[in-house]
């Protein structure tokens, strides 16, 4: 089902890249959330030590959100469990 992750990592970047700045630094702290949540199971699943994510601003943040997406499959983390937490991200975009 790794379609359903696909799909909702490219609505959830395409309505990122249309967000005026204003709107995205707004958006920008739940993206983070997310990105850190997302980290966080990874470094459950795999055994090594929570580390935070460096915050380098919402340029880089679907950038982020990418590795991330990658770095849980390669846990081999539930892909549903991944769906779900992108569709959750992109209803919360403004």
């Amino acid at each position: 089902m790794p379609e359903l992750g696909d799909a909702e990592l490219e609505r959830v970047a395409r309505r990122w890249h249309q967000l005026p700045l204003d709107r995205a630094l707004l958006a920008y702290p739940g993206v983070r959330d997310v990105v850190q949540l997302l980290a966080d199971d990874i470094a459950r699943e795999t055994g090594k030590a929570r580390v935070p994510v460096p915050d380098l601003g919402p340029a880089v943040a679907m950038d982020q959100l990418r590795v991330m997406v990658h770095d849980w499959r390669r846990a081999g983390l539930p892909e549903g469990d991944l769906g779900g937490r992108l569709i959750a991200l992109r209803r919360k975009l403004p």
